[in-house]
């Protein structure tokens, strides 16, 4: 008889094992890691990512120049006057804006004073009745907000003063002070109600307390060490503010469903009668392989974010990388050198106990579960009308992800606006009434002129002449201020434009100022701004989605085909995984574009999707949705491997893994959903479109299209060709226990036959 090919080598075997032989110091070598990155992290500091870095094309170079300028970094805040009754005219109105100047003033605090009655006027609608009182905040604009809040009193007290007024100060250092707080407390309150959530549904899984409170541990232990790596690759690629969050809410996910994969093998091998060592030998083989291949595919996954050239993104990429490949390399080391140290306590009963305690034995938590021998009968009893018609149930679960689906052809993406701000913010509507009196006032197109010398009468001219042409256009107006850098080689023009900053009037103008006044009057200048910085990011997106999309899919291909020697599973893994995404897509499009979710969520919708998360959520979907794909696909594989039928083996694989899959959907459902309880709608909608996606994934994709799927298929999911054959087969499970997979004919193990039946 031919000799077998022998399989390739486990690492994440060898790992575990080396691990659980020499747990002191695994744990040591995991502990001294953390450590040291925390203390480096925190002794060199997270490189922010500078202004200009999150922009792109025209855009872009306009931030760099007015970052290498010199520019004073400023603060600038204003005050709105408004009445019904009264202009500017009158001495009611005069008296409150002298009021306004004195008061803020006298704090000490704030410079460069204007006024509507000043030699410079600050600006005036046309009909007299609302006015802004100008001014900045002095020292560094970014520390403001630290120093604001004696003048926010003293205009309230004015406002108090004058009751036939409206008198409300908004401004950047007040926004980062008032706005920027609150979202900081809503990130706080996700962040605490993430962790409760995910000991008490551990708990409840495990009804151990060791069992549940190792998992949380091991995935914070490795989000602080990822945040500390991002401390040393940030001076190399700087990042948003958002990404330590991103991490958080990405680490805490995968560092806890990795740890439910191994955990709940070693217990269940050690409920077959087991001893210690061999149930974490399998666990490693098993479990921990599937932790490997899948933390692979996510950080490929991750890496597509590069391809976009823009500065959050890459910086998203580069946080979730380093915390995926640190809750891997955890699991793989230092998890099974706690389970070797804790042995059988972690299954010390908390929760199970005292139920069974309360309910005097009849109800225990196996039959709540619905687990038994390792398999569930909850998902058995659904798994089986699955597989005696699969055909129907793949039409059905299919046709309820397209029919999900079909609202996501209508999506409608635009930038992040004080729209976006949810809840009762009185400064986010002082925004709103500045920016209806003064269109495009509060975010005006911004001209970058760079030349030799700027204050030239020839370039000053020009710049007149800027001014008189953009304004003939009737798409650009008032105000418009020109500022000049200390060395006078960079000259910034602000200039109103119509529109709402976000909608096709604003974009065309700034479309005008590009293509037809510049080029006219100050040829070579760049345009940036809100309205410019969205419409370039959205080319760019336009440019870079077929790449990323290419990327991820390619590579996440080849990882499963070569995991797993399948043409039809490697397939069949995109395919679900584009469906399930495009069922979050949809799902997103009827609450937050349509405004479905309204009154449940409690939140306004804009119209549009935030323009960068469908790329965002593909990507983090797409990584994530593999978490359970391989964990399962590597059990059926398993007992497939063992001489089960496919049937059986599908069968096996979804009952066996149905808690721990349940269990981590559950948790990432939690977690995302906290999100949706932050006062920035785009928060609101990474954390639905999460939830909803994972919620689809682990039971309409999972327990029935994956299933279905595969008994149609039959042996035919296990087809690669021949020219594929030279691809390493590795190992899915205990090929080496007792010699059972190497005793057992190549035939045997190999084989692609139609089962009968």
């Amino acid at each position: 008889m031919k000799t077998p090919k022998r399989r390739r080598g486990n690492i994440a075997a060898s790992i575990g094992g080396w691990s659980a032989r020499h747990r002191w110091w695994a744990l040591l070598i995991w502990t001294s890691f953390v450590i040291a990155s925390v203390l480096v992290g925190n002794a060199v500091g997270v490189a922010k990512m500078k202004s200009y870095e999150n922009a792109n094309g025209d855009s872009r170079e306009a931030g760099r120049i007015l970052d290498g300028a010199g520019f004073k970094d400023v603060a600038s805040e204003v005050v709105l006057l408004q009445s019904g009754t009264m202009t500017v005219k009158d001495k009611g109105f005069r008296d409150a804006v002298a009021d306004v100047r004195k008061a803020v003033e006298a704090t000490g605090q704030v410079e460069h004073v204007r006024t509507p009655y000043d030699k410079e006027p600050s600006p005036v609608t046309e009909d007299g009745g609302t006015a802004l009182v100008q001014f900045d905040m002095k020292g560094e604009g970014g520390t403001a907000k630290e120093r604001v809040q004696p003048v926010l009193d003293a205009v309230a007290g004015v406002a108090a003063a004058h009751p036939g007024l409206r008198i409300e100060q908004a401004g950047g250092a007040s926004s980062d002070k008032l706005i920027g707080e609150a979202i900081d407390k809503d990130f706080v309150r996700a962040e605490q109600l993430s962790l409760p959530i995910t000991l008490g549904i551990l708990l409840a899984a495990f009804g151990a307390l060791l069992a549940a409170v190792v998992p949380v541990a091991l995935a914070m232990t490795a989000i602080f060490s990822a945040t500390g790596l991002l401390a040393l690759t940030s001076h190399l690629l700087h990042v948003d503010d958002a990404t330590t969050n991103v991490m958080l809410l990405i680490g805490l996910a995968v560092g806890v469903d990795y740890s439910l994969f191994y955990i709940m093998r070693e217990r269940e091998e050690r409920a077959k009668g087991r001893d210690r060592r061999r149930a974490m030998e399998i666990a490693a083989a098993t479990s921990g392989r599937a932790v490997l291949v899948s933390g692979v595919t996510v950080i490929v996954a991750m890496a597509g974010m590069f391809l976009t050239g823009n500065g959050v993104f890459m910086g998203f990429a580069e946080g979730t990388i380093l915390v995926v490949l640190t809750a891997v390399v955890g699991s793989l080391t230092v998890l099974p050198a706690l389970l070797s140290l804790i042995g059988d306590k972690i299954d010390a009963r908390v929760v199970h106990g005292a139920v069974r305690a309360a309910t005097r034995g009849r109800v225990t938590w196996r039959r709540v579960l619905g687990v038994r021998g390792g398999e569930s009968r909850f998902w058995g009893a659904l798994l089986g009308p699955v597989l005696r018609r699969p055909a129907i149930s793949a039409l059905l679960a299919g046709g309820l992800l397209v029919a999900l689906a079909i609202p996501a052809t209508g999506l409608k993406t635009g930038p992040q606006t004080i729209d976006d701000l949810q809840g009762d913010y009185a400064i986010a509507q002082t925004f709103k009434r500045i920016d209806a009196a003064f269109p495009g006032g509060n975010e005006p197109a911004v001209v970058v002129l760079k030349a030799a010398d700027v204050t030239t009468p020839e370039i000053t001219s020009a710049i007149t002449e800027f001014k008189k042409r953009a304004f003939a256009t009737g798409e650009a107006n008032e105000p418009f201020a020109v500022s000049v850098n200390p060395g006078k080689t960079v000259a910034r023009i602000a200039v109103g434009i119509k529109g709402t900053g976000s909608d096709a009037v604003s974009e065309h103008a700034v479309r005008t100022l590009r293509e037809r006044v510049i080029p006219a009057t100050i040829p070579g200048a760049h345009v940036t701004g809100a309205t410019a910085g969205s419409m370039d990011f959205n080319e760019q997106l336009g440019r870079s989605l077929p790449l990323v999309f290419g990327f991820v899919l390619l590579f996440a291909f080849v990882l499963l085909l070569a995991s797993f020697r399948s043409l039809v599973v490697a397939i069949k893994a995109i395919v679900l995984n584009l469906l399930s995404v495009a069922a979050a897509y949809g799902v997103l499009v009827l609450v937050f574009q349509k405004g479905y979710g309204e009154s449940l969520l409690g939140f306004h919708s804009t119209g549009t999707i935030t323009d960068w998360l469908p790329l965002f959520l593909f990507v983090i979907l797409f990584g994530l949705s593999m978490d359970y794909h391989v964990f399962i696909l590597s059990r059926v594989r398993e007992a497939y491997d063992k001489g089960m039928r496919t049937e059986d083996a599908v069968a096996h694989g979804i009952k066996s893994t149905a808690a721990v899959v349940t269990s981590a959907a559950l948790i990432m459902v939690a977690v995302f959903a906290t999100f949706a309880t932050l006062s920035l709608l785009t928060f609101m909608q990474l954390g639905v479109g999460l939830a909803v996606a994972v919620l689809i994934d682990a039971t309409i994709v999972r327990a029935v299209l994956l299933p279905a799927t595969m008994k149609l298929l039959g042996d035919w999911n296990w087809y690669l060709p021949r020219w594929l054959q030279w691809l390493p087969q590795f190992s899915h499970g205990e090929d080496e226990d007792e010699g059972e997979d190497e005793d057992r004919p190549a035939s045997d193990r190999d084989r692609v036959t139609v089962p009968v039946g």
